[in-house]
């Protein structure tokens, strides 16, 4: 069985996950939205069917694909890690962003404050 990391790491299939995320959809459907062949999506279908990505049900002669979200879950686990040192180091970028921002302000107001010596109509 391959893992979930596996499973997404080829394109098509995880532009067919993208496209199941939003509602389900046929086969012909997805064909028609990622302009690929009937004998690929079904392919590609049948693996992430395999692997528990899809779940599909029959409405009358055409099969429905659906997300199912638990196998995602070993994805995320192992992102989680990642999560928090992006967080981090967003933190502190957004920390010196508001530095930089502050200094500009102060920059801005100083050179808009009138020189109190300076008295109107005189000139230096």
């Amino acid at each position: 069985m391959q893992s979930a990391f596996e499973i997404i790491a080829e394109p098509n299939r995880r532009a067919i996950l993208s496209l199941l995320l939003g509602s389900e959809r046929s086969v012909g459907e997805i064909e028609r939205r990622l302009r690929m062949t009937q004998p690929a999506v079904s392919k590609h279908l049948r693996v992430l069917r395999e692997a528990g990505f899809v779940e599909s049900t029959v409405d009358a002669q055409r099969r429905l694909y659906r997300l199912r979200p638990e196998p995602l879950r070993e994805v995320d686990i192992w992102l989680a890690q990642f999560r928090r040192f992006w967080s981090a180091h967003m933190d502190a970028l957004e920390r010196h962003l508001d530095r930089i921002a502050r200094d500009q302000t102060k920059k801005t107001r100083k050179r808009a404050r009138p020189n109190p010596r300076t008295v109107i109509g005189e000139k230096k």
